[in-house]
């Protein structure tokens, strides 16, 4: 697997001038990034299925073992904050379960029936989406996760760094990252962690721009819970009703943080109609503040 193999060309890097070294790490990460331009297609039909699929009730789940695990819950854990999807919404499968994200739980990923076990007790179904992500493709924990999620009916999109491994072709959508060979032969947390953080970032958020979760590039589902977040959301609604800080302010306030709720308050809605829009969904809210702000 070229996940394990070793790169000639690096052999000695433990003997190189440490300058030397980072510059030759340096230039693994650009081409881990650089191997996800082959798969843009392939997320970007991933990532509006998904979104079709999630619907209103669905749940987005993640499965990996190891740094793959913990890549994904990385992803995850952030769509909440970023986007204010429901945490009921996610669904995480690490091998070794949460005591994995903070020490390498041995074996764990060996275990091909805990994988089917846990997506199976989850319950998931048609409406739900599991990305399993594993460098090498093969590990048993989150091909018996994709594969179950998949005879369920769920959606199915998998991440690897090997050509032809069965994680890919268990998944609807397989999704190749080919980073090659590491620095430190089999040390998958560096370029492939990279890609695999990277093509997640990709793929979440473009399930979240599908699902109408931003609007005009700004997080306008952000949850402010800090005071950096409402400086930043005081911004986005002076920007997005153009009017002064202070009317965007007092319009947060009046409507709990809620920044769509409060950008249509600013736009001289009263609060039972703005309400009424955000009932609608979010291309609702959309078209208003389109309608209002920018015809």
């Amino acid at each position: 697997m070229k996940t394990e193999a070793a790169d000639p060309a690096l052999a000695d890097i433990d003997r190189w001038p440490t300058e030397r070294a980072i510059e030759a790490m340096l230039d693994g990460q650009r081409q881990a990034i650089e191997a996800i331009a082959s798969q843009t297609g392939t997320l970007a039909d991933a990532a509006e299925t998904a979104a079709l699929r999630l619907g209103e009730t669905g749940r987005l789940g993640y499965a990996g073992a190891g740094t793959s695990g913990r890549v994904g819950v990385q992803d995850g854990v952030e769509l909440t904050p970023t986007f204010g999807w429901p945490e009921a919404r996610l669904a995480f499968f690490i091998a070794g379960g949460e005591a994995a994200l903070m020490r390498a739980v041995e074996g764990a990923e060996d275990d091909a029936g805990a994988g089917a076990a846990e997506v199976a007790a989850a319950g998931f179904g048609p409406s739900d989406v599991l990305i399993g992500v594993a460098a090498s493709g093969r590990t048993p924990y989150t091909i018996s996760a994709i594969e179950e999620a998949r005879a369920r009916g769920s959606l199915t999109i998998a991440l690897a760094s090997n050509p032809g491994s069965a994680l890919l072709e268990a998944a609807d959508y397989a999704v190749l990252l080919d980073s090659g060979s590491e620095a430190v032969a089999g040390s998958t947390r560096m370029k492939a962690g990279t890609a695999q953080k990277a093509a997640l970032n990709l793929l979440s958020t473009a399930i979240m721009l599908r699902m109408g979760l931003v609007y005009r590039g700004l997080m306008v589902d952000m949850q402010i819970t800090n005071a950096k977040l409402l400086e930043r959301a005081v911004r986005m609604v002076a920007d997005i009703a153009s009017v002064r800080d202070e009317i965007a302010r007092d319009a947060l306030v009046d409507a709990d943080r809620n920044i769509r709720l409060a950008v249509l308050l600013a736009l001289g809605l009263d609060m039972a109609d703005a309400r009424a829009t955000l009932s609608q969904g979010p291309q609702a809210f959309a078209q208003l503040v389109d309608e209002r702000r920018w015809s």
